[in-house]
């Protein structure tokens, strides 16, 4: 069903990076939302009054909470869909992210109306009506949730989309949710507890539950987080396919959205290169990422002194003092100057954000281990943090 609708609404539903093509895949994700969450709104409001069920009723209304979102969707892929303009040279690809946003603290106030108004139902229960007729009907919306949970999970997947995703899981939750409505059915028909208030109780932590969860992931994505790994290996292999790129360092990558990354690297070459040829050889890897990863990136060249002893000589000796401290600590951009007096000795030392030292002490360490070897050795260091975690 889900490559039919695929196959039947989105044009060139292959190229997953265009906001043209991404725009359709919403559009048919909300309208399909919109549709069921309608009829499982009118459905369940009919059943939960007629039944007298305070959970049957919370849960059609968290069915119109979907359908709202589902509108958001909609209007929330329009405009990730505009072009970049001079006020937003980046384009507008954040407002996935802040549809995701708000369909959260959508489903967490309708969570939260929804323990209210369960709490006072167990305080003042009422009579529920239980029928065959009535649970029936609830199991043919946990099979339509069920269904959708799977068809918004495998769009949000190939096109990785986060409101997407975000709507899959919250149809997983509205499975549980009906599931816990019909229990509080059953249960009422045969203990005196206010189980539908109860079983009220828990469909609202589950609303609750799911969308703190998605708040937590867009969330992270809005402040910024590391590349994909696999992202960044790609990349790092494209780069180093080349045997004139000896190494690479400081990659750093900017998601402005689904399909809008922008990033830049150090790529290390030998000094004694030809720098003419080596601009040309960085031109080509940097359309060539852009062509196949679908990241503009901006590559700086390093040029590397690899034949000089007394540097190589020094870069080893503090490479063996850092690893005293951390394995994962590792130095990039390593160069002697020396003078009259002293030498200095420059590089970036990259540190993991939850190392146990502090840049300073680090520095001190590093100072008198140098001293020993060498009292005229001078460290001028940069720190750095591995942004992509590789």
């Amino acid at each position: 069903m889900t490559d039919f609708l695929v196959k039947r609404f989105v044009k060139n539903s292959g190229d997953v990076t265009d906001a043209k093509v991404r725009e359709r895949y919403g559009t048919l994700s909300g309208g399909v939302g919109i549709a069921c969450n309608i009829a499982l709104f009118v459905l369940k409001y009919i059943i939960g009054t007629l039944s007298h069920s305070i959970s049957v009723i919370s849960d059609a209304f968290n069915n119109l909470s979907d359908c709202a979102s589902c509108v958001m969707t909609l209007f929330g892929y329009k405009m990730a869909a505009k072009p970049a303009d001079k006020d937003h040279p980046f384009g507008h690809g954040r407002m996935e992210y802040l549809t995701s946003l708000t369909i959260a603290v959508v489903i967490l106030a309708v969570g939260l109306e929804l323990m209210k108004s369960s709490v006072m139902k167990i305080i003042h229960p009422a009579d529920t009506v239980f029928s065959l007729p009535i649970l029936i009907s609830l199991g043919i919306s946990i099979g339509v949730k069920l269904w959708m949970s799977v068809f918004n999970t495998k769009l949000g997947r190939r096109i990785n989309s986060s409101v997407m995703l975000a709507t899959a899981k919250d149809s997983r939750s509205d499975v549980l949710a009906t599931s816990a409505a019909a229990a509080g059915l059953i249960l009422s028909a045969v203990t005196p507890l206010p189980m539908d208030g109860i079983m009220g109780a828990a469909v609202s932590l589950f609303v609750l539950a799911s969308g703190f969860e998605i708040v937590r992931g867009t969330v992270d994505l809005l402040i910024g987080k590391p590349a994909d790994p696999e992202l960044c290996e790609k990349i790092r292999a494209l780069v180093l396919e080349d045997e004139r790129i000896i190494g690479l360092h400081d990659m750093v990558i900017h998601d402005y959205g689904p399909g809008n990354k922008l990033g830049s690297l150090h790529a290390e070459v030998r000094s004694d290169e030809d720098f003419s040829q080596i601009h040309d050889l960085v031109d080509c890897i940097e359309r060539r990422i852009f062509s196949e990863l679908n990241v503009r990136m901006t590559i700086h060249m390093d040029p590397i002194d690899v034949d000089n002893e007394q540097v190589n000589a020094c870069k080893d000796m503090v490479r063996g003092v850092i690893k005293q401290l951390d394995e994962r600590l590792h130095i990039h951009d390593f160069r002697l100057v020396s003078g009259e007096t002293h030498t200095n000795v420059i590089f970036d030392l990259v540190v993991p954000f939850d190392c146990r030292y502090t840049d300073e002490q680090l520095k001190f360490y590093i100072d008198t281990e140098l001293e020993k070897e060498d009292k005229n050795y001078y460290t001028v260091i940069t720190f750095d943090r591995d942004f992509q975690q590789t």
